[in-house]
């Protein structure tokens, strides 16, 4: 069963819990989101929704500070990155209220022959679930129900266990910018009422983003039942290196891409693959530069580095560190652990053989190859279960699109990290997933492109 509940994992301190909702609360729920999507959603054009949506953008900005103080608290973000993930998720509603009446505007049919006119209208599908993870509690929301309401459809959304606070908080922001009851709705919902809302007919979906286990057992329900599914799970993004005019630059872009969130990041880079002449050097500043963040109070606006998100995470990459250091790897720079604090560590001569070599590091572990060329660099980057992003640096503008094509992977960035933005549709291949999330294609997950054939 879960339990929803704030446990600070920067002091360890317990600061609140809620109650799970019952049966009857969930049962509830459906009929008034499935009451919602028949009255509300159907009732008003994209335009009338899309300006309700960039009220919740406004809201988010209006009440950054406060969003921003509850997520430090909950999963530890650092307060200027909690600021600017809430910055980021109102530019994503913000981007879906200017852009959503043109994506969603009927896309004409050039006929072979015969009278008449053909198009496509984008109409909604109904109620959809969706199934949110820790690590990004305003972000991960935004990119889910921001499109999916300006389209029409209607929310049901259930938060991580340990982000109760913020999960309500996104809630009060949708009714308050004049969504109706039932239109977004957070439930405190345990893991089998997960699975008795998408057996409910009304249900017409799922969207999921956490672990590769949770996303099999949400996609296994959803299947059964018929359901339409997108799945962003885990990741372990190569961050290759072939070429570099700076190469300092190369290696700031690294750290920052390792780091990003305490390193608690699904599109984080995790692996540095780097070419023999470049190897020595990089592994110098990469080393030097990644030790130099040391963990510290979240609450501080220095702060670049804070807690791993409970004490449970940090000890479950601790033990993940020990089991890759017993199977042959080189503890290059070693972090110690301090309950919840986790220092950077660099990792060297992780063979093929090991766990390390394909598992996902959650947190500020960084693995370092050793290549001799780009079709070896190709090799090991897709030897891998997983295909989120990809990161390339490259001098040669040829070389940069000839590897981006041959990495399996949903992204690839070429010379920069942490690019994220609105408009760049965003998921990956293999097990990290299918579906996408953000830009044109976010919104069209979830419609019914239903064709309308006019003879005359």
């Amino acid at each position: 069963m879960n339990k929803y509940a704030v446990t600070n994992p920067a002091t360890g301190a317990s600061e609140s819990s809620f109650t799970l909702a019952t049966d009857a609360e969930v049962i509830a729920a459906i009929e008034a989101a499935d009451r919602a999507h028949s009255e509300f959603s159907r009732g008003t054009s994209v335009g009338e929704r899309a300006a309700l949506m960039q009220r919740v953008a406004d809201l988010h900005t209006e009440r950054r500070e406060h969003l921003a103080e509850l997520i430090v608290r909950e999963m530890g973000k650092p307060v200027e990155q909690a600021l600017g993930e809430v910055d980021f998720s109102a530019d994503i509603y913000s981007y879906y209220a200017t852009h959503g009446e043109a994506f969603l505007a009927d896309e004409p049919i050039e006929l072979l022959g015969g009278e008449g006119s053909a198009f496509i209208r984008n109409a909604s599908l109904g109620v959809l679930l969706g199934v949110m993870p820790w690590n990004f509690p305003y972000y991960q929301v935004a990119r889910f129900a921001g499109p999916n309401l300006v389209l029409g459809n209607t929310i049901l959304l259930k938060h991580a266990s340990q982000c109760p606070e913020s999960a309500a908080a996104i809630e009060e922001i949708f009714a308050d910018a004049g969504f109706p009851a039932g239109a977004y709705r957070n439930l405190y919902a345990s893991n089998a009422q997960i699975a008795d809302i998408l057996a409910d007919p009304r249900v017409c979906g799922v969207s999921l983003t956490g672990s590769e286990g949770a996303g099999a057992a949400v996609a296994e329900v959803a299947g059964r039942n018929l359901k339409k599914v997108v799945l962003e799970l885990g990741g372990s993004d190569p961050f290759i290196v072939l070429s570099a005019d700076n190469l300092e630059e190369a290696v700031d872009a690294a750290v920052a891409a390792r780091l990003d969130n305490s390193g608690q990041s699904c599109n984080a880079a995790k692996r540095f693959i780097v070419i023999d002449d470049l190897y020595d050097a990089f592994v110098e500043s990469f080393t030097a530069k990644i030790t130099g963040n040391v963990p510290a109070d979240p609450t501080s606006p220095e702060t670049t580095l804070g807690p791993l998100s409970s004490l449970g995470a940090a000890e479950a990459l601790e033990e993940q560190l020990q089991r890759a250091e017993a199977q042959g790897a080189t503890v290059h720079a070693r972090g110690s652990r301090t309950g919840a604090f986790f220092s950077p560590t660099v990792l060297t001569g992780v063979s093929a053989q090991s766990d390390a070599y394909r598992e996902e590091f959650f947190g500020p572990v960084a693995a370092i190859y050793r290549v001799q060329n780009e079709a070896e660099a190709v090799e090991v980057a897709n030897d891998i279960p997983y295909g989120l992003g990809s990161y390339l640096f490259t001098t040669d503008p040829e070389q940069a699109l000839r590897v981006a094509d041959l990495i399996d992977a949903g992204m690839v960035f070429i010379n920069g990290s942490l690019l994220d933005s609105p408009e760049l549709p965003f998921g990956g291949v293999k097990r990290s997933g299918f579906g996408r999330e953000l830009g044109r294609f976010g919104i069209a997950e979830f419609a019914n492109k239903k064709l309308i054939r006019i003879l005359k």
